[in-house]
């Protein structure tokens, strides 16, 4: 509440109006504060992620696809797999050549979650080049 002095009048009336410079000056300040830390609480992490329009890589003379269905369940090239057995079945089918691609698909429902516990189930059985198959988007 803020007093007007008139030397005037004997009776000191109330203004009824609000003076709003401190309150400006105090959301400027947090404003500028907001500024210079929202930047700082970011990431920024330099990424150069591949283009969905990406030119096609030649496919080898026989590729060997590890496809995981919607219903979690696993097929080597068309060949149903267990989970348990999969290291085996690898083995079979690239003759123990661990440096051979595999071209793993999977179904849109399949969490990302399943996909890397099969990718970890790869990795574990010492098939570290890993292919994921996709369609080829439309070019604009």
């Amino acid at each position: 509440m803020s007093v007007r002095l008139d030397h005037g009048d004997d009776a000191l009336n109330e203004v009824h109006e609000i003076n709003v410079t401190p309150f400006i000056d105090v959301i400027l300040v947090l404003l500028i504060i907001f500024m210079i830390a929202a930047p700082l609480a970011t990431v920024d992490v330099a990424v150069d992620l591949p283009s969905a329009s990406a030119e096609r890589t030649p496919r080898p003379d026989k590729p060997l696809f590890l496809t995981l269905k919607s219903d979690l369940s696993l097929t080597l090239d068309n060949d149903p797999v267990a989970r348990g057995t999969l290291t085996a079945a690898l083995d079979k089918a690239t003759s123990g050549d661990k440096q051979q691609r595999v071209f793993m698909r999977a179904d849109k429902a399949v969490s990302y979650g399943e996909l890397m516990m099969l990718m970890n189930d790869l990795r574990s059985a010492g098939y570290l080049h890993v292919a994921l198959v996709g369609l080829e988007a439309d070019k604009p």
